[in-house]
């Protein structure tokens, strides 16, 4: 490397995540040349020479296209001669389909992990750290020679949580398939930990059934690793207040409010506030006195530094 610093890139949309963990890593942000042709054909080019340099590249999967043009960048990066090359993804798209429910149905989860696996190595190993995934079983999808690496958004979680509840809350989950990962951070918070189950009326509906633990006159914070649309997260919001909760509030690691969500997700009158990280744009975009947004960098940061 000869003491030259680590090389920061991005995808458009990735920019400010790039940025602060340049910053924060003391590193130097690389230059892209990017323009969209009449036809819709995308022009790229790596301004920065990355040949022997150590390169860290940041992007979702956060559309098809935004998942086309990460992978682009990070076949030019490592053919072009870079030493060692580090993928970034703060937000892992289609990571809630990694496995076939019903004959037929495309594991995309998979096919964007081998997509991911097939970019050229490098002369040091290559890896790719993932940022809370919604299914542990995500990274060993990956076949090729980089290294999957899972960072979990813990730290965020237990923070947000011990601010916006002090000591005395109960840390709860929209269902029970959460409930062993929201008992953990529970134990690990000496706090206790709480789910609902539900009953499945149709293909779009379901019914609460139950609240498994205690919560009446209690503080409720609601932990998913991402919301979407808020459908479950109301639901399980108010089968906690019927249950007696007095101040409900949501945290998840990836925020993607897609549409009119945040807005309805407010307007249910329920949460006192909702938290999560930049780790999507969308929740960048959409930060005020309601959606508090925290930046996934620092933690991101920590597993780049504690990989080296």
């Amino acid at each position: 490397m000869n003491g030259e610093p680590t090389l920061y890139f991005s995808t458009q949309a990735y920019a400010y995540v790039r940025d602060e963990l340049a910053r924060i890593l003391n590193g130097a942000i690389g230059s892209i040349e990017e323009r969209t042709f009449p036809d819709g054909e995308r022009y790229m080019r790596v301004a920065t020479p990355v040949d022997g340099r150590d390169v860290v590249l940041v992007g979702g999967t956060i559309s098809d296209g935004d998942t086309l043009e990460l992978y682009d960048l990070a076949c030019a990066i490592a053919k072009y001669g870079a030493r060692r090359f580090s993928l970034v993804i703060p937000y892992f798209g289609y990571s809630t389909m990694e496995r076939a429910v019903k004959r037929g149905e495309v594991v995309t989860a998979k096919n964007r992990a081998r997509l991911l696996s097939s970019i050229p190595s490098t002369p040091a190993q290559s890896r790719i750290l993932l940022f809370d995934l919604h299914a542990e079983g995500i990274p060993h999808y990956f076949e090729g020679v980089a290294r999957p690496v899972h960072v979990y958004g813990k730290a965020f979680v237990t923070d947000v949580a011990k601010r916006i509840g002090g000591g005395d809350f109960v840390l709860a989950c929209t269902d029970a398939g959460r409930a062993k990962w929201v008992e953990s951070l529970a134990n690990d918070m000496q706090v206790p930990a709480s789910f609902v189950f539900k009953r499945r009326i149709d293909e779009r509906r379901t019914e609460v059934t139950a609240v498994s633990a205690q919560v009446e006159g209690k503080c409720v914070l609601i932990y998913d690793d991402m919301i979407r649309t808020g459908g479950s997260l109301i639901h399980a919001a108010e089968a906690y207040r019927a249950a007696g909760a007095t101040r409900i509030a949501a945290i998840a690691t990836h925020g993607l409010f897609p549409g009119d969500a945040l807005a309805r997700i407010r307007a249910a009158g329920l949460f006192e506030s909702v938290h999560t990280t930049d780790s999507h744009p969308r929740a960048r975009a959409l930060a005020g006195d309601f959606l508090s947004v925290a930046s996934c960098a620092p933690v991101l940061a920590k597993a780049l530094g504690a990989a080296e």
